[in-house]
């Protein structure tokens, strides 16, 4: 039996949780969860190297690189595709929150995010 996962731990829930292409009929979707948009908002967008967004997360750098990886393979997928990208679901818990909030479950766990 394999062991449970540690929650990871995001700043919040994301103000927009789907994007669409324009202009394309949408052949699909993919799904993207909570830790893995957090992992790209701290590395992409904060500029934070690798181990201070372990840090942050909570989980080593090793399973925060795993966690990145699987984020840019899934986004880079909805870019080249034109399917819609959802941000739903994970293994999560809300920094700050004392470990009162835990959240869990929710699409884009089957498959590594693919989607129809």
């Amino acid at each position: 039996m394999p062991r449970p996962k540690k929650p990871r731990f995001v700043s919040g829930y994301p103000v927009i949780a789907a994007f669409v292409p324009q202009g394309i009929p949408v052949t699909g979707e993919l799904f993207l969860s909570l830790e893995e948009l957090e992992a790209i908002r701290l590395s992409d967008f904060e500029g934070l190297d690798q181990e201070a967004a372990a840090n942050m997360m909570e989980v080593s750098r090793q399973t925060y690189g795993r966690i990145l990886a699987g984020a840019r393979n899934i986004v880079a997928g909805a870019l080249v595709t034109g399917k819609a990208l959802r941000v739903e679901g994970g293994n999560y818990e809300f920094r700050g929150m004392h470990r009162r909030h835990r959240r869990r479950g929710g699409r884009g766990r089957g498959g590594r995010g693919r989607g129809a």
